[in-house]
């Protein structure tokens, strides 16, 4: 089985860092992976956005023109992939940034106020684990227990203290529910 995920929004939201994660967890399972990361000249506040294809086999290409997921952090990321969603697939929506949209007929939605669950938590830099809480609740491709591993391995040292806090991001992100169902 192959899963395709893009993932979309300005530098400095942790868009490739989601996409990172996601695919070391994939490894830490054994599985192919492919990430491919995508920004602007600007590091912060420029575009920025990743594809992650996991599967079970070899990868044929890591190309995706329409993922079977599409976590936008933003509203343009929303406009220029939303639509791009596969059939029967799935839209994360950070609706902290994007208040409203997204649904169509054929795919599943997922809306989460991801800055303000981070804000919440004491953590505002962690909408991006929210959201990848909420895509591995409703595409559980990879366990949590591998993402929450992958981050004790690749989170570098000055950030180690903001483990438990990663992990109850990813938990409070996979406690919302579809707002709409593929049709």
């Amino acid at each position: 089985m192959q899963h395709e995920v893009l993932f979309a929004g300005f530098g400095g939201q942790g868009v490739l860092f989601a996409g990172q994660l996601l695919a070391y967890a994939a490894l830490e399972e054994g599985r192919e992976v492919t990430w491919i990361p995508s920004y602007g000249p600007e590091m912060r506040g420029g575009t920025a956005n990743c594809t992650v294809v996991v599967a079970d086999e070899e990868i044929g290409s890591p190309l995706c023109l329409t993922p079977g997921a599409v976590v936008a952090f933003n509203g343009p990321s929303l406009e220029k992939y939303g639509p791009m969603v596969n059939r029967g697939g799935l839209l994360v929506v950070n609706r902290s940034m994007i208040p409203e949209g997204g649904a169509r007929q054929g795919i599943s939605v997922v809306g989460v106020p991801a800055n303000a669950i981070a804000e919440e938590l004491g953590a505002p830099r962690l909408a991006n684990m929210v959201l990848l809480g909420a895509l591995l609740a409703h595409q559980p491709f990879v366990r949590f227990e591998s993402v929450e591993r992958a981050l004790r391995l690749h989170l570098p040292e000055r950030h180690q203290h903001l483990l438990p806090a990663n992990s109850r991001a990813l938990k409070a992100g996979a406690e919302f529910p579809l707002e709409a169902v593929a049709v």
